[in-house]
């Protein structure tokens, strides 16, 4: 029978008494920042703007541990810890007494990665950064740009007997997945932690999703590029800015969602534009579709998030239409 419980009850079947401010746990003390350097974790984020912000803490003089599978070493300067978080004893096992300022989890996705993360790093970290998505707002089908509260963790659902370990129901259930992650570590918190709702990437030369590339393809062979009829725009951010945004975050107290988005929101035509600009006599031939698959970053609702919070707390966005055409220039060049 499937178990389906509210965050909160599954935060009390796993509850510890573990603390994080000042309480040694099996013989660990979790130690403040000495002098300006802070002891930092991240989790996966060899990557894209994982990567940036890892580049951006040992920048800043930071003590930095990656820890990942294995698949590929950190840069020069960080500590390298290999583990499947998957597997709790494996995960405990690798990090040993250590424990650290701030932990980021560039890489949860699934309520049963977050109940793992929970248990582990109670009393390893006084704060807990989980890089989120606006795919949690999926069901949020609003003409309004949707804020931190529109989906408040402690009123979602948590199913841990989804088959969360198979990659196919958990791609295809992305924003789910992020969604009850979050909800595990809102209930009954082990440490403080933030859930930064990430909207859309762009730019860089290292773009792996391939997203501006498939329009270049189709603008450079002729072929029309597939969008709903009602094709809605959507918030972005820049590869530098997130990296920014979430350097920025390490070092603040706030806790809860928060949106991460740039001011501004752009269109499937918008963004082939950009591209187009790009191949010689490039022109964007689209076609409009009632049901069936359609182009990346062309959505049937409006996926816009307020970036009010952030902004209040102290971050600086830039402008989408600003940076689009440089972003276009990062990860095409010129397209022949």
């Amino acid at each position: 029978m499937t178990q389906e419980v509210k965050a909160r009850e599954v935060a009390a079947q796993e509850a510890t008494a573990r603390e994080v401010e000042g309480r040694e746990v099996e013989g660990r003390e979790v130690e403040g920042r000495r002098g300006n350097a802070r002891e930092v974790l991240v989790i996966g984020g060899n990557r894209y703007f994982g990567k940036r912000l890892i580049a951006r803490l040992l920048a800043a003089g930071d003590r930095v541990t990656v820890l990942n599978r294995g698949s590929s070493a950190p840069p020069p300067g960080a500590t390298h810890l290999i583990a499947d978080r998957d597997d709790e004893n494996a995960l405990d096992s690798a990090l040993g007494s250590r424990a650290f300022d701030v932990v980021v989890d560039q890489v949860c996705y699934t309520p049963r990665q977050a109940a793992i993360a929970r248990r582990v790093f109670a009393g390893r970290t006084r704060r807990y950064v989980l890089t989120s998505t606006v795919e949690v707002y999926e069901y949020e089908d609003s003409v309004a740009f949707v804020r931190e509260q529109d989906v408040d963790p402690l009123d979602v659902r948590v199913d841990l007997e989804l088959p969360w370990d198979e990659p196919g129901f958990r791609d295809s259930h992305y924003g789910e997945g992020k969604r009850q992650a979050e909800a595990v570590f809102a209930a009954e918190p082990a440490f403080p932690h933030v859930a930064v709702r990430v909207a859309h990437v762009l730019g860089g030369g290292d773009d792996f999703t391939g997203r501006l590339e498939h329009y270049a393809s189709r603008i450079r062979a002729g072929e029309p590029i597939t969008v709903p009829t009602a094709n809605r725009p959507a918030t972005y951010i820049h590869v530098e800015e997130i990296a920014d945004f979430l350097f920025w975050t390490v070092g603040q107290d706030f806790t809860g969602p928060v949106n991460a988005a740039s001011h501004g929101t752009l269109t499937t035509h918008e963004l082939c534009e950009a591209v187009a600009a790009r191949v010689p006599d490039g022109r964007a031939v689209f076609q409009e579709v009632e049901v069936g698959e359609v182009s990346p970053l062309s959505f049937r609702r409006f996926y816009g998030m307020d970036n009010t919070r952030a902004t209040r707390l102290g971050f600086t966005f830039g402008n989408v239409r600003q940076w689009l055409p440089r972003a276009a220039d990062e990860t095409l060049g010129a397209v022949n």
